[in-house]
């Protein structure tokens, strides 16, 4: 797990529990900064890399993802005002979904009216939507009168395996997103002749799914955009976008994952199987747990340990701040800061081979699948403190106040050793 060997570290986040309380979230930015240049490196300028905000949506966190070169790429209006709270331009700002409402569709529609904020392009789901926002933006004016058109990728489902548990494979033929081959070209078609230039199709979206353990179902989806991009393209000039979604994964160190590095060393020889003139020549990626899944950690509390055919650890984090566990069995590694009242600082990683013995931990919340699993932990008792590691993505933006619980503060740990409160506990 990213600098668990460092005692500054476990330092840094038993300073944070002072602070703050438990629980907390706390991101190490230069781990964030690690996880950002990884990206880069394997997508480098002209990529279009833009950081999906329903990984992380605290503002702080998306402001500093996207200073490192990164846009955002948001699925509803309260995320998109995240990302302007952040310093986001629209310019840099992508929204897509599988459930856009009217108002989100007016919203974007109005910003390209505006002239000078439109969004870089909205992916469109269905037949429904395109015809909405059509006629949205036939209404105001959009394509005529020096008014810019508003520019839509068209999402495809790839009809793929992709190599994750099920849940997490939106690249499925079956899942509710995106539209078929058949589907897809079609809407192409549709809003070349019915939308009067109001708006204009540029490309195509597609999203093969989250925690893909292995490049397979990714090269054949984005070799069946290509195709679609490659036949579109023939006709329609103005259509040279592929958007390739996101799905690095970020597994537990143990378990074998691709970087991305991996799944960009696919991309020459799909693109090369493409003729030249119908390759698209603007390509986009949008990680989100990639960039910051390994940055955080959620700090908690030890509130009782008993035998319960086993050692039994109950602490104050649980599916409102990390509902991943509960939701689909995700893994997160658990350490502990003390144990017995003693801070734990070895090189090895908090303490490992310290007398650990198996402890099968649980959150405190009223619903019998609030467990975060069986780890390997020293002796503990109330008020030890215990971090929970890969709690950077899909935490604090899936955690909830269910049972009348306040939200957790983030903090972010600077580079240099400083703690920064990003945003306050709630009431």
């Amino acid at each position: 797990m990213p600098s668990a060997s460092s005692p500054a570290i476990a330092a840094a986040l038993r300073e944070a529990a002072r602070r703050h309380g438990t629980p907390t979230y706390v991101t190490d930015l230069a781990e964030l900064d690690r996880a950002a240049a990884a990206v880069r490196d394997a997508f480098p300028y002209p990529w279009v890399r833009q950081y999906s905000l329903k990984a992380n949506d605290v503002p702080a966190i998306v402001a500093e993802v996207t200073s490192r070169g990164f846009g955002a790429n948001v699925v509803s209006r309260g995320e998109w005002a995240i990302a302007r709270r952040a310093g986001v331009p629209n310019g840099r700002i992508t929204l897509e979904g599988v459930g856009k409402t009217d108002a989100e569709l007016r919203d974007a529609v109005r910003a390209t009216a505006i002239g000078k904020t439109p969004l870089a392009w909205v992916a469109l789901e269905s037949s429904d939507e395109a015809e909405v926002v059509t006629r949205m933006a036939r209404r105001a004016g959009l394509g005529r009168r020096g008014r810019p058109a508003l520019d839509v990728l068209v999402r495809l489902n790839p009809d793929v395996v992709p190599e994750t548990i099920a849940g997490l494979d939106v690249g499925d033929g079956a899942s509710k997103f995106g539209m078929t081959e058949t589907e897809a070209t079609g809407l192409v078609e549709w809003l070349t002749s019915h939308a009067g230039g109001s708006v204009r199709p540029r490309g195509i979206h597609l999203h093969v799914g989250s925690q893909l353990r292995a490049v397979d179902a990714w090269r054949d989806a984005v070799r069946r955009g290509l195709a679609v991009v490659g036949l579109l393209r023939g006709s329609l000039d103005s259509f040279d976008t592929l958007d390739v979604g996101g799905g690095f994964p970020v597994l537990p160190l143990d378990e074998p994952a691709p970087g991305p590095e991996r799944f960009a060393r696919e991309l020459p020889e799909l693109l090369e199987a493409v003729p030249e003139d119908r390759r698209p020549t603007r390509l986009s990626i949008e990680p989100g747990r990639a960039l910051v899944a390994r940055s955080g950690w959620l700090v908690a509390s030890v509130l009782h340990v008993r035998e319960r055919g086993g050692r039994q650890v109950v602490i104050d984090a649980g599916m409102t701040e990390l509902i991943r566990p509960a939701l689909y069995g995700a893994r997160h590694p658990i350490v502990a800061l003390t144990s017995l009242g003693q801070a734990i600082d070895h090189p090895d990683g908090f303490g490992l081979g310290l007398g650990l013995d198996p402890a099968r931990v649980e959150g405190p919340i009223c619903e019998s699948t609030d467990a975060l699993g069986v780890h390997d932990l020293p002796p503990l008792r109330r008020g030890d403190l215990v971090a929970i590691s890969d709690a950077g993505a899909y935490a604090a933006s899936l955690a909830s106040t269910y049972n009348g619980r306040p939200r957790a503060p983030q903090v972010l740990l600077e580079p240099d050793g400083r703690l920064r409160l990003a945003r306050r506990a709630g009431s």
